[in-house]
């Protein structure tokens, strides 16, 4: 998966697509996030690694506005969420819906068209995403997982979003809907310069197609390039066991 040269959101290039300062969320009684800083640069691919239960879903989910968070600060493009909220798509982690119910691929984004971008190309959006217009008549149960998850993609990116956020993208599909997905992901960041956010349990992919590695368990415990932060000792620092030594593969480029 070579990179390729990249566009970027000429007006946006100085300011960080994400900024976090300090952030602290508490769930129930559990502080389940710690004074976490980051940022991301525009028109970048970052992905959020660390074991089950460090608090991935829940910092995505903060930084997008669906949870409050007592502490820190959170800008999009250099502005607070309320004023961001159009230039961000979202892919949750588990698309929730009745099998059954009789919705066609093309009414599902119809619906999401008229809230996003009534002007949006929705067959225009579908060839994005790799899925042939014949998809449109297929009711939504009826497709595979991959299918699915490029629909949700197809539906997030209808805004024409500066910002991506999937939250991890590949849970559910197979070997070649995976593959399939992460072309999808270096196409728009590639062709489009928009930046990706996304929380994977994938190291080898990652490794593979992100600029930046945020690894967490409550605390940031390390931030930085693949290869800098890829490394047997964050890895079994993150996991809280011996990783076996992480071998990078020779397609990552440096920038």
């Amino acid at each position: 998966m070579p990179k390729r040269s990249r566009t970027t959101h000429k007006e946006h290039e100085d300011i960080p697509a994400i900024s976090v300062e300090n952030l602290s969320l508490t769930l129930g009684t559990q502080r389940v996030l710690e004074d976490i800083s980051f940022s991301v640069p525009a028109g970048t691919i970052a992905a959020i690694i660390g074991p089950n239960g460090s608090g991935k879903s829940t910092l995505m989910r903060a930084i997008i506005g669906l949870l409050p968070f007592e502490s820190g600060r959170i800008l999009l493009q250099g502005k607070p969420m309320a004023e961001a909220r159009k230039c961000i798509g979202y892919v949750p982690q588990r698309f929730a819906f009745d099998r059954e119910f009789p919705i066609t691929v093309q009414e599902f984004l119809n619906l999401a068209r008229a809230s996003a971008n009534p002007k949006a190309s929705i067959r225009q959006k579908v060839e994005e995403v790799g899925l042939t217009p014949l998809v449109l008549r297929k009711r939504i149960g009826q497709l595979s997982g991959g299918q699915l998850q490029r629909v949700l993609v197809a539906q997030a990116i209808l805004n024409d979003p500066a910002i991506l956020f999937l939250d991890e993208p590949s849970t559910g599909i197979d070997a070649v809907g995976e593959a399939a997905l992460y072309d999808v992901i270096q196409h728009l960041n590639h062709d489009h310069g928009t930046t990706v956010l996304m929380v994977s349990h994938d190291i080898s992919m990652v490794d593979e197609l992100v600029d930046q590695v945020l690894c967490l368990n409550k605390r940031l415990l390390c931030t930085g390039s693949p290869k800098q932060a890829l490394t047997e000792k964050h890895l079994s620092e993150l996991y809280h066991t011996r990783a076996a030594p992480f071998h990078h593969s020779h397609g990552h480029h440096e920038h």
